[in-house]
């Protein structure tokens, strides 16, 4: 269910290759969330990195969308990119198993490409800087 990718890169660094990934692939990133930031602002003082990303194509989620709007609880996907242990992870829960909670098996295929093209951007991202 969860798919986890580690990279060499600093947290910044990574950042920057997972948003061009995002881009390369016909993605957006609808916004970033420092949760490290958001909570230290908030007075709850947090020391990991954790940055989550919502991304989204919006032709596949119009598809998905107009088959079953509740499936909005789950969009757009997310992306995490944090720092665990000295090392610097790229993750995402796979969308063929969050769209299996809502029990629509003709989207499967939808799934099946948001999967692919977003497990493609993680490694893309955490490819080795040649």
């Amino acid at each position: 269910m969860l798919y986890v990718r580690e990279t060499s890169d600093t947290i910044d660094q990574a950042e920057k290759r997972l948003t061009a990934a995002v881009a390369e692939n016909g993605f957006g990133v609808l916004g970033i969330h420092n949760l490290k930031e958001k909570l230290n602002s908030k007075g709850v003082m947090f020391q990991h990195e954790c940055r989550v990303f919502e991304v989204c194509n919006p032709y596949k989620a119009k598809v998905i969308l107009e088959a079953d709007i509740s499936i909005s609880n789950a969009l757009p996907c997310r992306i995490a990119l944090y720092e665990e242990k000295g090392t610097v992870k790229i993750s995402t829960l796979r969308p063929t198993s969050v769209l299996g909670l809502f029990n629509q098996p003709e989207l499967e295929s939808v799934a099946q490409e948001v999967e692919a093209a977003i497990l493609r951007m993680i490694d893309q991202a955490c490819e080795p800087v040649s």
